[in-house]
């Protein structure tokens, strides 16, 4: 857990980052086994114009280039935000075996709060551990801080 608490501050500059251009302040890390980072990203829909640019599916993209395949069994995803419903997917996809994220979406979150893509039983993979609420606080300052603007 030590290595996912660290990269929750790289989650959280990247997550500084994405403001720049706009975007939702989310940040995401992928950790290898031996808690490396192999995997990072931002949201990005902004910047890019593309739908799926979720932090997490940025940082999954990374960690694949990184390692030379999808398949990132034994890794570790940290993100800013519980991730939704199509991060949630690719999470499942990449076969990540570890997800820690910070504030709770209450709103679209399918790591818990709204449901829990990531624990279903009848899909053919699950997480095997999620721990939410990590830093929450801070993670969920940037976010309140975000909207906040937008809406003044």
């Amino acid at each position: 857990m030590t290595e996912a608490l660290g990269a929750m501050d790289e989650a959280l500059r990247l997550a500084r980052v994405a403001l720049k251009s706009n975007d939702v302040p989310v940040g995401a890390v992928v950790l290898a086994p031996d808690g490396s980072s192999v995997g990072r990203g931002q949201n990005e829909r902004e910047l890019t114009g593309d739908p799926t640019a979720h932090a997490e599916v940025v940082a999954l993209r990374d960690a694949a280039r990184a390692t030379g395949g999808w398949n990132l069994t034994d890794h570790t995803l940290v993100v800013t935000l519980e991730p939704c419903v199509m991060c949630a997917g690719a999470i499942l996809n990449s076969r990540i075996s570890k997800v820690v994220f910070g504030a709770w979406d209450d709103k679209a979150g399918a790591a818990g709060s709204v449901t829990d893509l990531l624990r279903t039983r009848t899909l053919p993979a699950r997480v095997g551990e999620v721990v939410g609420g990590v830093r929450a606080d801070e993670c969920s300052a940037l976010l309140t801080e975000f909207f906040g603007r937008l809406r003044d």
